[in-house]
């Protein structure tokens, strides 16, 4: 679902380690003055972070944003909740998703496209331990064939 992205400020790589991603969706945000600043500057983290759904309203919780150097007393507060711009058919699939069990709606990465802060979020199943395991495993074993045939390539 999501287009071409623009450049890309933040990544959560333990999405894909702890979900099986089902399906994304492209996001605004609203952000205050020195927010976006600081997230031109890429001071953000979305390793914590996840989308909680309030009044029929998408709401980004636990990301941080540092405070902009440059920011005085106006400054915003790095942590706060942030609301996500989603389309009405949108939010009500994130609902109904959400509410299957074991279902979750996280952020997996932070880009600028056309000027515009964009959040990707995604809606996962958690893997269970022995999942994460094997996931290991498997790129584990790409990674060594995949150096077994460089290395008879160049001789």
């Amino acid at each position: 679902m999501a287009k071409g992205q623009g450049k890309v400020v933040a990544q959560n790589k333990k999405a894909n380690h702890d979900f099986y991603i089902e399906d994304t969706i492209e996001a605004g945000i609203v952000l205050q003055g020195t927010e976006i600043k600081s997230v031109r500057k890429s001071k953000v983290q979305l390793k914590d972070a996840f989308v909680r759904i309030r009044n029929n309203e998408a709401w980004i919780s636990n990301m941080n944003i540092s405070h902009y150097e440059q920011g005085n007393r106006f400054n915003h507060e790095p942590l706060r909740s942030r609301k996500l711009l989603l389309h009405k058919k949108q939010i009500n699939e994130l609902i109904g998703l959400s509410k299957r069990d074991g279902f979750s709606i996280i952020p997996i990465k932070m880009y600028l496209k056309d000027g515009f802060a964009k959040v990707l979020i995604g809606m996962g199943k958690g893997k269970k331990t022995y999942d994460k395991r094997e996931d290991l495993k498997n790129k584990e074993a790409k990674r060594d064939m995949a150096r077994a045939f460089k290395s008879r390539n160049q001789e």
